[in-house]
């Protein structure tokens, strides 16, 4: 089989190739991982969490604008994971890293791995009654994203401290139905046409706003920073106008969103880029400006190992078929991310023939790439999706009765 000379775009410090050409995660053959483990895997590069969350802050640290950050739990919730990101600071401190929070149980979760109420930012939608008696036992600081939450929140909560969610009626993402802001309505957020009933409505309860909160959308990548950076200044005019009506805004939280690369002609955010359009908005409001990236801090750092069980040619199209579905990995299923897939045992082999590749749920879009190039694969081959790290053990689930993944957790 020929191999490639140039190393491929995805390799990293614990995502390589060894000297046979075989794929290593964490200086393990992952071949080797998937025959003693068992596949479906979920294999975590624990590492790179940290490594992601330290990009992140340390292109901050250039700017001089006070940055706090957050994981969006919702990424990734497993106690493994969490270790990793309660480990990077002591609360308080700025090397911590807090959490978003978008569900009562997330919320709890948070608290069983050991962060304190003070780190943990709620922002979620359409909150019940129930909902509110978690927050509200545990003095959890919520972003309200409507004009009838805030009524709910304030007849509950007289007094208290909250953020505002704004629709700044412009969006970034990986596709255009992952934008969660543009020219149509949404179901996030209080635009800034409503931001007057918004504000009646926390002086009706006493209620004080301390953050403005917006999100842009999901998995944008290089070429949605400018779509991003339309945001700012309505943001900004939100602070000024809540301001003006006797409000201590301290903190701006612009959401999270930014994605990774899932093949080589994608490009990944510029974080000093990024940190230096909100300083430039921002800075000048004396704000802390905060951000709660999920996929940001954790794509990159899992694959999932499946093995080949199925090749066969249907009118002309070759099908690679694993022993994995879309209830493992759902990237493409539902948020049609693109997906890169190695053959472990010659993972910098050329690319030769056009396949498309599908999994073992009984529905005809469980599939993972389609018109995709992959080097000679048999069955039995064992395969890896990249970028197997946020949005997937998260959302995996038992459809059509098949099993969710096993999963091992490496540290390098």
């Amino acid at each position: 089989m020929t191999l490639v000379s140039a190393a491929p775009w995805w390799v990293r410090p614990g995502l390589d190739i060894g000297e046979d050409g075989r794929l290593r995660v964490a200086g393990r053959d992952a071949e080797a991982l998937a025959r003693e483990h068992g596949t479906p895997l979920f294999v975590y590069d624990r590492a790179r969490f940290a490594e992601n969350a330290r990009r992140l802050q340390a292109a901050f640290s250039r700017t001089d604008v006070p940055f706090r950050l957050r994981f969006a739990l919702k990424a990734n919730p497993l106690p493994e994971v969490l270790d990793v990101f309660r480990g990077l600071g002591a609360p308080g401190t700025p090397e911590s890293i807090g959490i978003d929070a978008c569900s009562p149980g997330e919320v709890l979760r948070a608290l069983e791995c050991g962060w304190i109420a003070d780190e943990i930012s709620f922002t979620g939608t359409n909150v019940s009654e129930r909902d509110l008696d978690v927050l509200l036992a545990h003095r959890i600081h919520v972003n309200l994203d409507a004009v009838s939450q805030i009524e709910r929140y304030g007849r509950r909560a007289p007094g208290s401290r909250i953020g505002l969610r704004i629709d700044p009626a412009v969006g970034a993402g990986y596709g255009a139905h992952l934008e969660y802001s543009g020219s149509r309505p949404m179901k996030f957020g209080i635009g800034l046409d409503r931001l007057e009933d918004a504000l009646a409505a926390v002086a009706r309860h006493d209620l004080v706003v301390d953050t403005i909160h917006f999100h842009a959308g999901s998995g944008w990548l290089a070429d949605g920073l400018a779509g991003f950076e339309r945001a700012l200044p309505v943001a900004a005019e939100a602070v000024h106008r809540a301001r003006a009506a006797g409000h201590p805004i301290q903190e701006v939280n612009v959401g999270g969103g930014i994605g990774m690369p899932a093949r080589e002609d994608e490009r990944p955010v510029d974080l000093d880029a990024y940190a230096g359009v909100i300083a430039r908005h921002l800075h000048p409001l004396g704000v802390t400006v905060s951000a709660e990236p999920g996929d940001g801090l954790t794509k990159d750092a899992a694959v999932i190992l499946g093995e080949v069980v199925t090749i066969e040619t249907r009118r002309g199209v070759t099908f690679v078929g694993l022993d994995l579905g879309w209830n493992v990995s759902c990237a493409y299923f539902i948020y049609k991310f693109a997906q890169e897939l190695v053959v472990c045992r010659a993972a910098g082999a050329e690319r030769t023939q056009t396949v498309t590749v599908a999994g073992h749920i009984n529905e005809a879009s469980d599939v993972f790439a389609e018109d995709y190039p992959m080097p000679t694969v048999v069955e039995g081959d064992i395969v890896a999706l990249l970028n197997g790290g946020g949005y997937h053990q998260a959302m995996s689930s038992t459809h059509c009765l098949r099993p969710m993944a096993g999963a091992i957790f490496l540290d390098r």
